[in-house]
C-alpha cells in the first residue's frame, strides 16, 4: 500500500489535528465541575479551526482533480472550495455559541461541544470527497450522528431531548432508505465506485431506477426538501439556537453539494438524468410553496427559520436540475451568500433569546427603539435571503435562476419567482414588527459580547460584499472543471 496517498487527504488530516488538540485540551483544561471555571474557552477552538482554513483555503495548484485509494477518495478543487465554504460558517457558529456555552450548565460541556461540531464536519468532509458509496456512507453518518447529540445538548430543556430524539429516529429510517437503495445500486451493476457505477448503470435498470428513488428520498431528509421536511420544525425548535443555524446552512449545504455531485456521476445516464429532473422538479414546487404558506403562519421565530431553511433548500436544488457545471457553480455560491444571511439572523435570534428568553415574533415588536444596530443587522440578512436588491441574496437567486433556465426549466423558474415575492412578504413581517409595531415592554437595551458582534460582522460583510457577485462568482466558476 501507498502511505503517500493520504497526502491528498490533506484537509481531512488537517481537520483531525485540530480534533485532536482540541481533545487534550478539554482533557486538561476543562472547567471544574465544582466551581464551573476554567481555562477552555471559544478562543482556542477558533483559532484552530481558522489555521486549519487558512492552510487548505484553496485548491491545490498542481493537482487538478486526483483520486486515492483505487478511487475511494476523490479530489478536485471545486470540493476544497465547499469545505472552505463550511469552515468559515462553523467558525461564525463557535463564535456564536460563546455566550450560551458560557452559561454555568454548560461550562463543563464546552469542550463536548466543539469536538461535536468537529466530527460532523469531518464527517461532510469525507462524504464531500467520496469516490465510492461505502465512503460516502460512513461520512454520512460520522455526520449524522453527532449531530442528534449537539441538538439534544441542552439537557435542561424538554424541547432539547425531544428534537434530538426526533431527528435521530427520522436520520436512521433515511439512511436505511438510501442504504436499501445503494444495495439495489449494487444489485444492478456489482460495484460501489462512483465512476464505474455511471459507465455500467443502464437507463432502462428497474434496480437503477428504484435504487435513484430511494438516494433522492434518503438526501431529500437531509436537506429538508417536501415531503421529507416533517422534522425540521419541531427539531429546529427544541434544538438550541446555535446548533440550529448550524443545522439550517453547514448541514444542508454539504447535503446538497454531495446530492449533485453524486446524481452527476453515479446517475448521469441520459435517461435516469430525465427521471431525477422530473422528479426534483414537484420536489422544488412542493418544498418552496408549502415553505413559504406554512412561513406566514409561524409566531415562533425558529419554527419560522424552520419553514424559511425548507424554502431556501427548493432554491438551492434548483442548480442541481439537469447537471450542469453552471449550475454546481450558482449551487455554491448560492451556499456562501445563504449562510452569510441566514447564520446573521440566528445570530441575532441567539443572542436576544440569551439576553431575554425571548423568541417569538411578537417579542421583537420595537426592537429598533431598544436595540437599533441589532435590528438594522437583522434587516439585512433578511432583506438577502428574501433577495432584495443590492445585497447579495439578489445575485445568488439571480444566478441560480438563470442556471435553472438555461436548462430549460422555464417554468420552474416563473414559479420560483412567483414564491419570491411571497417570501418577501413574510420576511418584511419581522422587519414590520421591529420598526413600526409598538411595544409596551420591549426586549430591553443590551450591548453583545465580543464574540457575538464578531460573528455579526462577517455574515454582515458577506451579505454587503458578496454583492459584488461578479468577482466572487466567477472565482469560483474557474474551479468547476473536473466536475462533470
Amino acid at each position: 500500500m501507498d502511505y503517500s496517498q493520504f497526502l491528498y487527504m490533506h484537509e481531512e488530516l488537517s481537520l483531525l489535528a485540530v480534533i485532536t488538540i482540541l481533545f487534550l485540551a478539554d482533557l486538561f483544561m476543562c472547567p471544574d465541575k465544582k466551581s464551573g471555571k476554567g481555562t477552555f474557552n471559544t478562543v482556542l477552538p477558533v483559532l484552530l479551526l481558522t489555521a486549519h482554513t487558512l492552510l487548505n483555503l484553496l485548491p491545490c495548484s498542481e493537482a487538478y482533480s486526483a483520486e486515492a485509494f483505487g478511487g475511494m477518495y476523490q479530489y478536485t478543487p471545486m470540493m476544497t472550495l465547499v469545505k472552505t465554504v463550511l469552515n468559515v460558517g462553523t467558525i461564525v457558529v463557535f463564535l456564536m455559541a460563546h455566550e450560551w456555552l458560557a452559561r454555568p450548565e454548560n461550562r463543563v460541556k464546552q469542550g463536548e461541544f466543539y469536538l461535536l461540531v468537529l466530527f460532523t464536519l469531518l464527517g461532510m468532509y469525507f462524504m464531500i470527497s467520496s469516490g465510492h458509496f461505502l465512503m460516502f456512507f460512513i461520512g454520512l453518518e460520522l455526520a449524522s450522528v453527532p449531530m442528534a447529540a449537539i441538538v439534544a445538548f441542552d439537557k435542561t430543556r424538554y424541547e432539547s431531548a425531544e428534537a434530538g430524539a426526533k431527528f435521530i429516529l427520522l436520520a436512521l429510517f433515511s439512511s436505511a432508505l438510501l442504504l436499501y437503495g445503494i444495495s439495489l445500486v449494487y444489485g444492478g451493476t456489482g460495484s460501489l465506485y462512483f465512476d464505474e457505477i455511471g459507465i455500467l448503470l443502464s437507463g432502462e435498470s428497474l434496480l437503477g431506477i428504484l435504487g435513484l428513488a430511494l438516494f433522492i428520498t434518503g438526501m431529500g431528509f437531509k436537506i429538508s426538501l417536501v415531503p421529507f421536511h416533517l422534522w425540521t420544525a419541531d427539531t429546529y425548535e427544541g434544538a438550541p439556537t446555535v446548533v440550529t443555524g448550524y443545522l439550517s446552512v453547514i448541514s444542508k449545504g454539504s447535503a446538497a453539494f454531495v446530492l449533485m455531485t453524486v446524481l452527476m456521476k453515479v446517475f448521469g445516464v441520459a435517461s435516469l438524468v430525465e427521471t431525477w429532473n422530473t422528479g426534483f422538479f414537484w420536489i422544488i414546487i412542493a418544498s418552496i410553496t408549502i415553505a413559504n404558506l406554512f412561513a406566514i403562519r409561524q409566531k415562533n421565530l425558529k419554527r419560522f427559520m424552520a419553514f424559511s431553511a425548507i424554502s431556501q433548500a427548493g432554491y438551492l436544488v434548483l442548480g442541481i436540475m439537469d447537471g450542469t457545471a453552471q449550475g454546481m457553480t450558482a449551487l455554491v455560491f448560492y451556499l456562501l451568500v445563504y449562510m452569510a444571511a441566514n447564520l446573521g439572523a440566528f445570530a441575532v435570534l441567539n443572542v436576544v433569546e440569551q439576553r431575554s428568553g425571548k423568541i417569538g415574533m411578537d417579542d421583537y415588536d420595537g426592537l429598533y427603539q431598544t436595540n437599533p444596530r441589532l435590528a438594522f443587522l437583522m434587516t439585512l440578512c433578511l432583506f438577502s435571503l428574501a433577495g432584495i436588491p443590492p445585497f447579495a441574496g439578489f445575485f445568488s437567486k439571480f444566478f441560480i435562476f438563470m442556471a435553472a433556465f438555461k436548462a430549460g426549466f422555464h417554468l420552474l423558474v416563473f414559479i420560483a419567482l412567483v414564491n419570491t415575492v411571497i417570501s418577501l412578504y413574510y420576511y418584511l413581517l419581522i422587519v414590520k414588527a421591529m420598526y413600526i409595531k409598538k411595544n409596551e415592554h420591549p426586549v430591553e437595551a443590551f450591548r453583545s459580547d465580543g464574540y457575538t458582534r464578531a460573528a455579526l460582522f462577517i455574515c454582515t460583510a458577506g451579505v454587503v460584499l458578496l454583492g459584488l457577485a461578479g468577482v466572487v462568482y466567477n472565482f469560483i466558476d474557474g474551479f468547476s472543471y473536473g466536475i462533470n
